[in-house]
């Protein structure tokens, strides 16, 4: 799975840290950015990108078809 955030709709709730903190972190600006996507399985890291309030997560398979939003 493949994973981009739009750091310009980030507005740094971070749930998508608290679901996978792994994967997640907050930068010093209060941004989330990628850690390590493989650290969890795909299942917990669609719901880290479902955490995100405004949707800044988006989730590919290896195929490239988003799978989420």
């Amino acid at each position: 799975m493949r994973v981009e955030i739009d750091r310009d709709k980030c507005i740094g709730a971070g749930d998508c840290v608290e679901e996978a903190p792994t994967v997640f972190e907050l930068d010093s600006f209060g941004k989330a950015v990628l850690l390590d996507p493989k650290s969890v399985d795909d299942g917990k890291l669609l719901a880290a990108a479902r955490s995100c309030p405004v949707d800044a997560i988006a989730v590919f398979d290896d195929n490239g078809n988003r799978l989420y939003p």
